[in-house]
């Protein structure tokens, strides 16, 4: 049942961004995930390189096939995956379980190096992506895929080497990294994920 343009309303009564649909597995991925603000710095950089294998397709698709990215990419952490040889590339090419571009896969590898590298440089990863938290946000319309703030963070990660990080792709991050709050506010999970947002900017602060 619509419940306005941008939002839905499920069989469980809850209204939520149109974009989940009904299927299960979104609907889920909507409501405990996307939008919570996370600050692990495996799990930033699985979200990132999973975004960049995203790019052309969409991210049900990416989703669908996550666990077993997982496993073939040593969970996502990035000084496993840094050590990756010519032969994994080659094993994970014919790896039907993934998304089989190689041009994906060997990006992960070298950005893993350059994770590794940042994490070095700030601390950590969560350090230097939260630093592209935007002061403020104006009210998200469904629309909105470029932000002067994604902007930056891609700029940055190309300069640094990173590659499949183009603005949208960075953007996509961010939102679904808690780094904005791009749930309708009419969505059930609006107010949820902005008093965690405010609860790890205190965190922070300490």
């Amino acid at each position: 049942m619509a419940e306005g343009p941008k939002l839905i309303t499920g069989a469980d009564g809850k209204t939520r961004c149109w974009w989940c649909g009904d299927d299960p597995l979104y609907v889920e991925y909507h409501d405990h995930e996307w939008g919570l603000p996370v600050d692990d710095d495996v799990r930033l950089f699985e979200k990132i390189c999973l975004e960049g294998f995203q790019a052309g397709l969409s991210w049900i698709t990416v989703l669908r096939k996550r666990e077993d990215f997982r496993k073939a990419f040593a969970g996502f952490d990035p000084a496993r995956v840094a050590r990756f040889s010519r032969a994994k590339v080659a094993s994970l090419v014919i790896n039907a379980k993934i998304i089989r571009h190689r041009g994906k896969i060997e990006s992960t590898i070298n950005n893993a190096k350059q994770a590794l590298h940042l994490a070095d440089e700030f601390g950590s990863l969560s350090s230097f992506f939260w630093q592209y938290e935007p002061d403020s946000q104006p009210e998200f319309d469904g629309c909105r895929s470029i932000t002067p703030e994604s902007k930056t963070l891609s700029k940055e990660l190309k300069r640094r080497g990173w590659s499949f990080v183009g603005p949208t792709t960075c953007y996509a991050f961010m939102q679904a990294m808690g780094m904005v709050n791009d749930h309708l506010p009419g969505c059930h999970s609006f107010r949820s994920v902005e008093e965690r947002r405010k609860l790890l900017r205190a965190s922070s602060a300490k």
